[in-house]
């Protein structure tokens, strides 16, 4: 199409539409790159989700016929970040959020204002993630960015060639993830968020260059140049400080460039991997420390503390190796909805006067939906593995409990980093995640609250007690795979901890029992089941029975949960 020097909104507006289609064309296939054989999260569909919902407001836009780079970006930001679904839909909401922020003010966009605005999109999206992990989406992102850089310092100006250079190293860097997570390599495939985020640049490009979008799926690139980020040092180096310690600090002084560098340098000399987050109002902070009071008595200067969470990673090592996992096949979806567009269910309708607290949980299951309500949920958002709820959710749910202070129970590890996104967007309530990974641990969250705390108070003790539950669930393999030198038939059972796949095999019961093996330890005191809407009472009370007999010094406590998905659901205190 010739020297093509500048992009404006209408052209963007049409990229960006064509990415947004394409990425929803291949959503399928991004699902099944995932890594494990489980319903952990749908990474193609949580990514069309975010996107779409953007491309919906962009297309409405569009229809007025008088779009500015403003209002596009508006569009864009906003959109994405409302519909953002799951860990890799809530990073691509920040690559856009970071892009759009960069180039909102211009009229016209040219390689040097390109290359500025992808490198915002990266340093956004590597801020919103807690832990940033190298082989996956983020890494793909800041790849791109390289590049983007590295021509815009060449002094290319043409803008076709830059996008066509920046896309093809981006894919090259797509290609080197099995070499940086080992968890991929293993598997033979690429990370699914990287390929996913690859699909929006590649429908993008077409719509520039004027050529029909192609939606034919191409095999995903496992080749491996050798290139490695050195991951194994990276997770050596985050044992070396054991505790993950989190907060929000609540401004009451000054916190300029100046304060925010000497507090940094502060928390390096206690620990390391450190994020500081600030605005004008609150300091977001994240470091991995040996001693987390150090870090919460040098922040107290600053201000007041909330949602403060400390993680004991030596005992949470090895879930580095699945967190990245974030997609599944689509014939499990199926178990819970025949589509993904309705996701909240209201519990009995709110009262009108305000009440100082409220629960908000996210579970699946008519029997667990009983037991939430019956420890004082207010609304309970039906999803979890497959069908993650959106920013959008959260929010509606938000708004429905008429409550001061609202904790939100995610219950899963995909659903977090939405509900923290939706606890930075309200202002009228003070909402408070609790990062419960499993229904058991929502549901020892919500015994441990104590209502004459405060909510940092209740915050600080709920995260404390979820991590002393262990927690285990009996699904089904979808393909055959090999993960933890285990070698997984299609059909298989197995089951799933915290860290990892604990037993596989053809027997239900023995499954079961083998996995919660793996869970007990001389501490041990409370064993909790919660039996799927696939397995009879009569089963259910036959596997408690057995595990009585083998447990006698421990109390064995049977519920139904009716839960999707997965079989079983066994907790351990």
């Amino acid at each position: 199409m010739g020297n093509c020097t500048t992009i404006d909104a209408k052209v963007l507006t049409k990229m960006f539409l064509a990415g947004a289609k394409n990425l929803e064309a291949k959503k399928e296939w991004i699902n099944e790159l995932n890594v494990f054989p489980v319903p952990d999260g749908d990474t193609g569909t949580n990514m069309t989700m975010t996107i779409m919902s953007a491309a919906k407001e962009v297309s409405a836009l569009d229809a007025t016929g008088d779009i500015t780079m403003q209002s596009l970006c508006k569009a864009i930001s906003s959109g994405s970040l409302r519909g953002a679904r799951g860990n890799s839909g809530v990073i691509l909401s920040q690559l856009f959020r970071g892009f759009t922020k960069a180039i909102a003010e211009e009229d016209v966009l040219d390689i040097p204002k390109l290359a500025v605005a992808v490198e915002k999109a990266v340093e956004t999206a590597y801020k919103a993630v807690m832990k940033p992990k190298e082989g996956t989406i983020l890494t793909v992102a800041k790849g791109g960015a390289i590049k983007a850089r590295e021509l815009a310092d060449s002094g290319e100006t043409d803008i076709d060639v830059f996008l066509c250079e920046t896309i093809k190293y981006a894919d090259e860097v797509l290609a080197k993830t099995p070499e940086m997570l080992p968890v991929l390599k293993q598997a033979g495939v690429v990370d699914s968020g990287g390929q996913g985020l690859m699909q929006v640049l590649k429908g993008a490009y077409d719509a520039f260059q004027g050529k029909e979008l192609d939606l034919s799926i191409s095999p995903a690139s496992s080749a491996s140049s050798g290139v490695s980020m050195n991951y194994d040092a990276q997770a050596s180096a985050d044992i070396k400080f054991g505790y993950c310690t989190e907060f929000i600090i609540l401004l009451n002084k000054t916190f300029n460039i100046k304060t925010e560098i000497d507090f940094k340098s502060y928390l390096e000399s206690i620990g390391d991997s450190i994020v500081v987050v600030a605005d004008e109002e609150l300091v977001k902070v994240h470091v991995h420390t040996n001693d987390p009071g150090l870090a919460i008595q040098k922040a107290l200067l600053y201000g007041a503390l909330s949602n403060i969470k400390i993680d004991n990673m030596r005992l949470e090592h090895q879930e580095k190796l699945f967190k990245m996992s974030e997609g599944k096949a689509e014939e499990l979806k199926t178990q819970i909805t025949g589509n993904s567009t309705e996701t909240a269910k209201e519990t009995p309708a709110m009262e009108s006067a305000k009440k100082a607290t409220g629960f908000i949980s996210v579970s699946a299951g008519d029997g667990l939906k009983e037991i939430f309500e019956g420890l004082g949920v207010d609304y309970i958002i039906e999803g979890g593995q497959t069908m993650n709820p959106s920013t959008a959710d959260l929010l509606d749910a938000i708004e429905k409990v008429n409550a001061e202070t609202i904790y939100i129970l995610p219950n899963n590890k995909n659903i977090i980093l939405a509900a923290n996104q939706a606890q930075s967007m309200v202002e009228d309530k003070n909402i408070v995640v609790i990062p419960t990974k499993t229904v058991p641990q929502g549901i020892t969250a919500i015994i441990n609250f104590i209502p004459e705390l405060s909510a940092e108070d209740n915050s600080a003790a709920m995260s404390e007690e979820i991590s002393r539950v262990k927690t285990g669930q009996v699904t089904y393999a979808v393909r055959d795979t090999t993960i933890d030198d285990k070698e997984i038939k299609q059909g298989d059972y197995m089951g799933i901890g915290d860290h990892g796949i604990l037993a596989a095999g053809k027997e239900l019961a023995a499954i079961t029992i083998e996995m919660l093996d793996q869970m007990m330890d001389e501490e041990s005191e409370l064993i909790s089941i919660y039996y799927g809407s696939d397995i009879s009472e009569p089963d259910a009370e036959q596997l408690a029975s057995d595990i009585t007999a083998k447990y006698p010094n421990c109390d064995v406590e049977l519920q139904y949960g009716g839960q999707p998905i997965y079989y079983y659901i066994v907790s351990v205190e």
